[in-house]
């Protein structure tokens, strides 16, 4: 299982302390210094099932800089995939990839469900 996070994001240590308070197996991945690929991000968008838009970090200042809110819906999803590629501050965090699943952000419940099954 890969954990991809932003070391200074307080919900990034707070989803690391779950899954070592649970013995997870997992590899860290600092985002902002080796971004996920574009091809990764397709991948993660496609195992997830979830709206592409829910990959963006819409609280980060800069997508906020960008002005992504107005510009995301004029945009296709291999723009926008090719965009997150650019910068790991634009790509909401933390990111959980396991064997048959992707989680995006921390929420307990969903990861539960999903690493709950893992062990």
């Amino acid at each position: 299982m890969q954990f991809i996070e932003y070391p200074k994001c307080t919900t990034c240590q707070k989803a690391k302390k779950w899954l070592q308070e649970r013995n997870a197996v997992f590899s860290e991945r600092n985002i902002k210094t080796e971004n996920p690929t574009k091809e990764e991000l397709a991948q993660w968008y496609r195992e997830s099932a979830l709206p592409l838009k829910r990959f963006f970090n819409t609280s980060g200042l800069l997508y906020k800089e960008m002005g992504l809110k107005d510009k995301l819906p004029d945009m296709s999803e291999e723009e926008q995939l090719a965009l997150l590629a650019t910068d790991g501050m634009l790509v909401k965090r933390p990111i959980v990839a396991g064997d048959g699943f992707v989680l995006v952000g921390f929420k307990e419940k969903e990861w539960e469900a999903a690493i709950g099954r893992q062990e």
